[in-house]
């Protein structure tokens, strides 16, 4: 029988992947107020490597304290976040799965009380946690505070606290980094044209408006060298009429690429709230479009539901690999399931201790 290709292994740079079915990095808000992580995120992110991920994108977390999307938010803007987060890379490794963790920035979408409801809510207002935000201009995402606009220096000092930030990752045992350029964050806010009417280099032009993500990546390349894999998150589109689009992302792929992008985990959305149209797959056709935009590798996400929707993909040629979110939320070992669906060789990819279970049912 054929190996499916969702189990087989994939090369980033110098760093390979035990297969193709990865988990997408998802916020936790479970950090302590200084951005350590805690035990939760030792059990969270064990299960996951001991569940047959081939990588493994550990939450967004911060380059600065005001780039927290909130107050648990896990943060590597310190040199004392380093060791903490190498007990999680330790573990994630040791288990067979590749380590990358997301680096971003909030901008206007920080200071926020997380997605928890009520219980998130109280506890943000019982720790005080409110900040000024900042963005490229003074103007809200729905719903949410005015940000304050980033002045000319302050903007061109991004690029040297994510490159800190990824020598931090680097330290504390990363393999992967993957800069977060979508979902409405700050790197994200500077392409659309939406939330950036800036009138200076960072502002108006296509040019512009990509500039700062172009730096970032070249500065965190040349912090991580050749040995750490560098990926991005983008959003293709805003799905809003006069925003960032998929032609723009087309163009700008090949240009991260020469500036040293490895893959390109692509997504959609974020600069406030349009109507999107949803479906199983329903953003696959991002992961294509930019799949032959440029040589980086690129991802699949969105309402993949089924091992056999997950290998056509791969197999139709739409995308390299493949990230679940909620999905792994559900069952941390569903890669295991979706093996044994396929008919993968589960001998190394199983832990010892699971071996006992009936995978395939």
């Amino acid at each position: 029988m054929t190996s499916p290709l969702l189990f087989s292994p994939m090369t980033l740079g110098s760093v390979t992947t035990r297969n193709r079915l990865w988990v997408a990095p998802m916020c936790q808000w479970m950090a302590q107020d200084d951005g350590l992580p805690t035990s939760w995120h030792l059990s969270h992110y064990g299960a996951l490597a001991a569940g047959g991920a081939g990588l493994i994108v550990v939450e967004a977390t911060a380059v600065a304290p005001e780039g927290r999307i909130a107050i648990g938010d896990m943060g590597l803007w310190d040199d004392s976040q380093v060791e903490p987060l190498s007990k999680v890379t330790g573990l994630i490794r040791s288990l067979g799965a590749t380590a990358a963790i997301q680096l971003g920035h909030a901008g206007r979408k920080g200071s926020g009380p997380g997605s928890w409801d009520s219980w998130t809510s109280a506890v943000t207002r019982a720790r005080g946690a409110d900040w000024q935000t900042v963005a490229p201009s003074s103007i809200a995402n729905d719903g949410l505070p005015v940000p304050r606009e980033l002045t000319t220096g302050e903007v061109a000092a991004i690029p040297e606290a994510f490159a800190r930030a990824a020598g931090r990752a680097v330290a504390a045992g990363f393999e992967a980094i993957e800069i977060h350029a979508a979902h409405g964050y700050l790197l994200h806010q500077f392409l659309s044209p939406i939330a950036n009417q800036r009138i200076d280099a960072y502002g108006g032009s296509y040019a512009n408006r990509t500039r700062l993500v172009l730096e970032v990546v070249r500065a965190v390349k040349a912090v991580i060298g050749g040995e750490v894999a560098l990926m991005i998150r983008l959003s293709a589109t805003d799905w809003i009429d006069g925003g960032w689009d998929v032609p723009q992302t087309q163009a700008l792929a090949p240009a991260l690429h020469a500036a040293g992008v490895h893959h390109i985990d692509v997504s959609g959305g974020g600069i406030n709230t349009p109507t999107i149209p949803t479906g199983p797959g329903y953003m696959v056709a991002f992961a294509q479009a930019l799949r032959h935009a440029s040589p980086a590798t690129v991802n699949a996400v969105g309402l993949i539901h089924t091992p056999e929707q997950a290998e056509q993909i791969l197999a139709s040629g739409q995308a390299d690999a493949v990230m679940l979110g909620r999905a792994v939320l559900a069952n941390p070992h569903l890669p295991l399931v979706w093996a044994a669906k396929l008919g993968a060789e589960l001998q190394g990819l199983v832990p010892g201790p699971y071996h006992r279970a009936h995978w395939a049912r």
